[in-house]
């Protein structure tokens, strides 16, 4: 079986069409998504119709829960984030609120003998950040069960979505994905000095996993392939006048960068990273 898995599409109705244009052409027997459909883009209503069409599964991620649930302390909060909650509910009906609250938090099956679960940010929480470079203890925790998960195994795969960086890592013998994101890329690693062309990072990012769905046995292969896809990011940008955060989302899908850096360096500097030397 071919499943295509997705993340993180936050509200770019342009990316999410390329992605699922791509995916139907690779002939995939299912389509998973791992949370995060709203926030930041202003197509949320658009993007949570096409999900809710096309995917068999969908995850909810940490946007999905926050601008779905009802703030009642909402005027204890500073200016902007009252403007931010406010403007991302306008987007969205009543049913769509409900739909993306009542979402699971994780999904696992068993594929080629490998325990495969799934969720948006870890096993715990939806909206902790594990990156790449954190400590392997760290990752190790990814793999164990929770009051959340289908079973109280411990996984061999684990696939996840939130950072927006994808990568692939080998750990006891057992194998840790984050995809990336469809609607909002970027790299968290950069330096104007080293760094390649910006369209390396900006495309749409999903992931295929192929193997024996169902099987316990380790007796069939098992394969995972990273793709990146182009997609019109002026086009998406057509209705930007429209966002709270204008500046921000288009530096997002221009450049590949989160907005504030500041918080991702310290991120850095916490798990003993200097950012100086990046």
């Amino acid at each position: 079986m071919k499943i295509a898995i997705i993340s993180d599409i936050h509200g770019n109705l342009e990316a999410l069409k390329a992605t699922l244009n791509d995916i139907e052409k690779r002939k995939t027997d299912k389509i998973i998504c791992l949370g995060d459909i709203i926030a930041k883009g202003v197509h949320s209503k658009e993007c949570i119709e096409l999900i809710r069409k096309k995917c068999e599964i969908v995850i909810q991620g940490n946007c999905d829960e926050y601008f779905s649930m009802e703030h009642k302390n909402i005027n204890q909060l500073n200016e902007q984030e009252q403007r931010r909650i406010k403007w991302n509910q306008s987007l969205i009906n009543k049913e769509d609120r409900e739909y993306l609250s009542n979402l699971p938090f994780c999904y696992e099956f068993y594929m080629s003998g490998s325990l495969v679960r799934l969720f948006h940010a870890t096993p715990t929480i939806n909206n902790k950040a594990i990156i790449n470079v954190n400590k392997i203890e760290e990752k190790y925790q990814m793999f164990l069960p929770s009051e959340h998960t289908q079973s109280q195994n411990v996984a061999d795969v684990v696939i996840y979505g939130h950072i927006h960086h994808p990568y692939m890592d080998k750990i006891y013998n057992k194998t840790i994905i984050n995809i990336g994101s469809v609607g909002n890329s970027f790299d968290v690693i950069r330096n104007k000095n080293k760094d390649s062309n910006t369209l390396e990072t900006t495309k749409s990012n999903y992931l295929i996993i192929e193997g024996e769905y169902g099987s316990k046995e380790y007796s069939s292969d098992i394969s995972f392939q990273f793709i990146k896809v182009p997609y019109d990011i002026e086009k998406e940008l057509e209705d930007e006048n429209l966002n709270i955060e204008k500046e921000n989302y288009r530096y997002e899908l221009e450049q590949g960068m989160y907005r504030n850096m500041t918080k991702i360096n310290e991120n850095f500097r916490a798990l003993g990273i200097d950012v100086d030397k990046i």
